[in-house]
């Protein structure tokens, strides 16, 4: 597994942890379907939560959450809707979130 894989899944493992500590019910970890995949599905009360989750290891190329643009966005609505369809949710709140997560290492930081 390469260096991408690796931080991303440590970074979506942390995302659940952080959600779950915080009194989410994680439903789906890595949702895949015909239209496309989201990496976190939430319940929170009565909200659907639909997460993304950006991990980077610098900000060389812009913040993590920046890679969240709007065909990304579009592609998570439509995934979104086809998860609420297929599990009988659509009167459900739902609600989008990014959480970005940025690892920094200091090499001889004193």
């Amino acid at each position: 597994m390469n260096d991408r894989k690796l931080l991303g899944a440590a970074g979506e493992a942390l995302a659940a942890a952080l959600l779950y500590g915080q009194g989410y019910e994680i439903l789906e970890q890595n949702y895949r379907c015909r239209i496309g995949e989201i990496d976190l599905i939430c319940q929170k009360d009565d909200t659907l939560v639909f997460v993304e989750v950006k991990s980077r290891f610098s900000v060389d190329f812009g913040r993590p959450c920046e890679a969240v643009n709007p065909v990304k966005q579009e592609r998570m609505r439509w995934v979104a809707d086809y998860y609420q369809m297929i599990r009988h949710l659509e009167g459900m709140d739902i609600r989008f979130q990014v959480i970005e997560i940025l690892v920094n290492q200091i090499q001889d930081a004193f």
